[in-house]
């Protein structure tokens, strides 16, 4: 399957010149509800049709875009975006975690529900090399007035190391299997805030639920359902530290459609109550 993103690099990287508008998301602004916001830097891509988006770009309001082939969108850590998916398009996303980078190929046909194709795959991230220094140059042009040239210059260093990663071959089981289980956990991270389980991620992996709770023991010595209690609580701890929402958006945001059962949790794994929390 790597081949397929391999190949979407290369192309991109091969056609320097078409690559247009670089657009950058910030997080000065409250996120809108069901957008997505993560701990770590994504950058989207287009190849095919338009792509509609709704992101804080320093302006007073939320800014609406529709990117068209070869725009990109660079969103740094915390930072936020809501793509609208109303028209045919096919998006390259790449997810900088800590110690995985993540691949996803979605595309959407217009007037339809959901995706006709989804693809994924991850490897695993070289810290401490040249790329946290160019995500960390990106991220700086988010409060940059002027971008270019440097934006397309820094995004094609960052293509060019994505698919350098990818061509290092892993042959090794035991590092597949560590791989694997990053790959979910950064799957997690991107859709906390969904009606996720064991077996909806399972399905998404195409492995069995005994396979997935199997590999969170073995690789992250935990429970399945620790690890999204985990990822839920630390994204509402953030926002009730950065955003002045109600806890019932605090909860519903985080996945939890309860808030009181939202505060039971939150209590109990903290030790505060999600309003002691905030004040202190």
């Amino acid at each position: 399957m790597h081949n397929i993103f391999i190949d979407l690099l290369d192309s991109a990287i091969t056609d320097f010149e078409s690559l247009n508008d670089i657009w950058f998301a910030g997080d000065s602004l409250p996120p809108l509800e069901s957008s997505y916001q993560v701990n770590f830097p994504r950058l989207e891509l287009v190849f095919k049709g338009h792509y509609a988006n709704t992101f804080d770009s320093q302006q007073p309001d939320a800014t609406n875009v529709t990117l068209g082939v070869g725009e990109a969108l660079f969103i740094p850590a915390n930072a936020w975006n809501k793509p609208d998916w109303q028209h045919e398009c096919s998006v390259l996303s790449l997810l900088f975690g800590k110690s995985q980078l993540g691949f996803s190929l979605v595309s959407k046909r217009a007037n339809e529900d959901g995706f006709y194709d989804v693809q994924k795959y991850s490897v695993p991230q070289r810290s401490s090399h040249a790329i946290d220094h160019i995500l960390n140059a990106l991220s700086s042009l988010t409060h940059e007035k002027k971008k270019q040239p440097a934006d397309k210059f820094l995004l094609m260093a960052l293509l060019c190391y994505c698919k350098d990663m990818l061509e290092m071959p892993t042959t090794d089981c035991t590092r597949r299997s560590q791989d694997l289980f990053k790959g979910i956990c950064i799957y997690v991270q991107e859709n906390f805030h969904r009606n996720i389980n064991r077996n909806t991620v399972a399905e998404r992996f195409n492995i069995s639920p005994n396979h997935l709770s199997r590999l969170f023991r073995q690789e992250g010595h935990m429970r399945f359902a620790d690890y999204i209690a985990w990822v839920r609580l630390e994204r509402a701890k953030f926002m009730l530290k950065r955003y002045n929402f109600r806890l019932e958006e605090v909860a519903n945001r985080c996945g939890y459609h309860d808030s009181n059962y939202f505060c039971r949790v939150f209590k109990r794994k903290t030790g505060k109550t999600p309003t002691e929390y905030r004040v202190h």
